[in-house]
């Protein structure tokens, strides 16, 4: 073997060169390869713990939904009054306040404001519950009517008869018994805040109704 000067060594080197440094490039782009897999690996990892991620918010929603239902389902359960059931009276829980809604056929003639002796009886069932459980509370004395337009009657219009039997309720609550006037506040919806539609005799039945609302001091 001959032995090379120093320009032929020189032009071996210089030939090793593109070979050392494609070889540089072949390791350098693997390696970005692999770093690319990998990140593409870490992305399926991370989308697949975002979906397992709201899967569990979807059960966490549904159940605060259900729990949220069920506190206002209790929230919203009033307390049993036999005597008022009996005589026909229908009571309830609305916004956090107990309602006691006393149907016109009990407590007035049709067209009038004058309380008749049923709902005398019914009135004082509900001034007992109100002084007994509600001592400290403020009464809202809601009068309603049916859509029908006043015809023979010396009302103008269903808001005047809704309060003239508001007023008639406030008066025996005070007068015959024991509420003090100054926890009373007296309202007449007229036909505007009906329960059932207008569309029958039995739901225009449902919407004459004079409606007491507690509401109680915030603690």
């Amino acid at each position: 073997m001959k032995h090379l000067g120093g320009k032929g060594a020189l032009l071996v080197g210089l030939a090793l060169v593109p070979l050392a440094a494609g070889c540089a490039s072949q390791q350098t782009l693997q390696e970005y390869q692999d770093e690319i897999t990998s990140l593409r690996e870490e992305r399926t990892q991370l989308k697949k713990e975002n979906r397992e991620l709201e899967m569990q918010l979807d059960d966490y929603a549904v159940a605060l939904a259900e729990a949220n239902t069920q506190l206002t389902a209790k929230s919203e359960a009033a307390p049993s009054y036999p005597d008022l059931d009996a005589l026909g009276v229908d009571y309830g829980q609305r916004d956090g306040n107990l309602y006691i809604s006393i149907p016109s056929e009990i407590t007035f003639a049709s067209g009038k404001a004058t309380l008749t002796k049923n709902g005398k009886q019914a009135l004082k069932a509900v001034a007992d519950t109100l002084s007994g459980d509600y001592g400290s509370g403020v009464f809202w004395i809601e009068g309603h009517t049916d859509s029908d337009p006043i015809k023979k009657s010396k009302w103008a219009s269903n808001r005047d008869l809704s309060v003239a039997r508001a007023m008639a309720v406030l008066h025996f609550l005070v007068e015959d018994a024991g509420i003090a006037d100054d926890q009373c506040v007296v309202a007449g919806h007229g036909q505007y805040r009906p329960i059932a539609a207008n569309d029958s005799k039995s739901s225009k039945a449902k919407n004459r109704r004079v409606e007491i609302v507690v509401h109680m001091p915030r603690t």
